[in-house]
């Protein structure tokens, strides 16, 4: 059982396509990481468009996923980017994007035998 993460959205949107589950988890896999890397240099390099853009696009994916927490954290980074806000507003909110991705990220390739 999905502890960090709920498909029902992905079931209802598909009729209860397992292949589609699964292709929108590998795709999840594939490219969440990429954009939690580009929020984490972006904030880093206080680059405010690149952490922007990196949030908006793994946002729907986060939803779909039923991955609230995380969800949150991302209308936080979103609008901590429109503020122009000082990074140790946002550094745990941040952090916080990167432990949850990471720890659905190996229920998912555990519960999906991906590599």
């Amino acid at each position: 059982m999905a502890l960090n993460y709920n498909l029902s959205k992905v079931y209802a949107i598909s009729d209860n396509d397992l292949e589609f589950a699964r292709q929108i988890v590998v795709l999840f896999t594939e490219e969440v990481p990429i954009e939690i890397k580009n929020i984490r240099k972006g904030f880093e390099d206080k680059d405010y468009e690149r952490v922007y853009h990196a949030a908006h696009k793994i946002k729907p994916t986060l939803d779909l996923l039923g991955m609230d927490l995380a969800y949150e954290d991302v209308i936080a980074i979103e609008n901590w980017t429109r503020q122009k806000g000082k990074r140790r507003e946002i550094r745990e909110v941040v952090e916080s994007l990167k432990e949850l991705v990471s720890l659905t990220l190996k229920e998912i390739k555990k519960d999906y035998e991906l590599s």
